[in-house]
């Protein structure tokens, strides 16, 4: 059991590699009540092309590690959601484009509960008429999130904005791609990356690190996993230019609702390096948008948007753009407004007291984060298969300077890589 220690966040993180491979996180919170555990694994949306070393490469149809997901939690005699109900805990999982998770949160029978999870998602189960019956579930949720409005405009500005990168797709898949998931690829897909060596189990709340890792070398040390080699994953070449510059969506809305944001050139950073362009990239945001600015306040004020403008910022090594809008009764108007003012912004640039008294709001919201097991939990699974460490994130807000925030405003917004996704009102026909 190795220990590392983050003396400015006052946090002590415990790791240990199983012989079998699986990565096992343990951050101790005395006093908190709430136990929170994460099982994840690093497969989501994305990955529908890949290799295992020795092996030929696989293509496999989009929306399996949903479908996977959901298959996860059938057991022979009913499903486990009740074994963590009759053991006190709450249970849920989510898929991710890079990632898919299986989680719980309880105040009693952490064992056993820790237990459960790791013992259900390392033993599938599911018949062939199981999967069948699935796809009509699943095709179900589909068309349920068609007729979502915030889902279309995000997912659309997504569509517009790449041309082969998968992370275009929809996470669910489509009606057509589900019905070409077999048993067989399931089983094929969760023997890759449900590996232990692919896996992440991570717990953080009032336990004791020790018990923690004993439970699961016990646990790990009963099964028997084969050795498998690396997986390699496989993506077309994304070109710069986005698919579409426009996508218009009718639904039967009371406002439109309008998305727009600047596809960036593949950022290709790793670990701290690729922290500091993300955290820069969302002062700089901040600073641009946020509910406390000028520009915010007056389109809301002019009843441009129905609220305060949302955005955010998405970046791996591979992928980055942001998303800016919201419900607005003009949405052409709300682009115009938005690009004249980061044109105008970008001619002065931001003040060292905006600057500071921004990165100021953020590091006070990273410190509350650390006070929520949830928080924690979600944002250190992410951070950790992305390559970048969490608990960086204090020291890379203190180090960032406003050079490097003018810098990004000057760089990001480049408007011929500028995607439109609109939520138009549906007209009777």
């Amino acid at each position: 059991m190795n220990k590392r220690e983050y003396n400015r966040i006052q946090e002590t993180l415990y790791y240990e590699r199983m012989d079998n491979g699986l990565d096992v996180y343990v951050l101790p919170k005395p006093g908190f009540q709430k136990t929170y555990a994460t099982f994840s694994t690093r497969y989501g949306s994305i990955d529908n092309h890949f290799k295992v070393e020795g092996e030929e490469p696989v293509q496999v149809p989009d929306g399996i590690a949903h479908f996977l997901e959901h298959k996860m939690f059938e057991e022979p005699e009913g499903d486990v959601f009740t074994s963590f109900a009759q053991q006190g805990a709450s249970a849920n999982a989510f898929t991710t484009f890079d990632r898919t998770v299986y989680l719980f949160s309880a105040t009693d029978q952490i064992e056993k509960n820790i237990t459960t999870l790791i013992d259900f998602v390392q033993n599938p189960y599911f018949s062939v008429e199981s999967v069948e019956k699935e796809k009509g579930i699943i095709e179900q949720e589909i068309n349920m999130y068609r007729d979502n409005a915030d889902w279309r405009a995000y997912f659309g500005l997504i569509e517009a904005m790449y041309q082969r990168h998968p992370i275009y797709i929809d996470i669910a898949g489509t009606v057509e791609s589900i019905q070409e998931i077999t048993r067989d690829t399931l089983l094929q897909c969760y023997h890759t990356f449900y590996h232990p060596s692919n896996m992440m189990l991570f717990i953080v709340g009032g336990v004791e690190p020790e018990q923690i890792f004993e439970l699961v070398r016990g646990n790990q040390a009963a099964k028997s996993f084969s050795k498998q080699g690396e997986i390699e994953r496989f993506f077309d070449e994304e070109p710069l230019q986005v698919r579409t510059p426009r996508k218009v969506t009718s639904l039967p809305v009371s406002m439109a609702k309008c998305l727009f944001g600047c596809k960036e050139e593949r950022p290709g950073l790793e670990g701290k390096a690729l922290l500091e362009h993300e955290l820069a990239t969302r002062i700089m945001l901040d600073l641009m948008l946020g509910s406390s600015t000028k520009l915010s306040q007056t389109l809301y004020e002019e009843g441009l948007t129905s609220d305060n403008i949302g955005y955010e910022y998405n970046c791996d090594t591979n992928t980055a753009f942001t998303i800016i809008g919201g419900e607005t009764q003009d949405p052409d108007e709300l682009i115009k407004r938005v690009k004249e003012a980061i044109e105008a912004q970008k001619k002065v640039g931001f003040s060292q007291e905006a600057f500071e008294r921004t990165r100021n709001k953020r590091i006070g919201t990273y410190m509350r984060l650390l006070n929520s097991p949830e928080s924690i939990a979600n944002e250190f699974t992410k951070h950790t298969f992305r390559g970048t460490d969490l608990f960086d994130i204090l020291d890379v807000y203190e180090h960032v300077t406003l050079e490097q925030i003018n810098q990004r405003l000057q760089d990001h917004f480049k408007w011929e890589q500028l995607a439109v996704s609109i939520v138009e009102q549906k007209t009777e026909e």
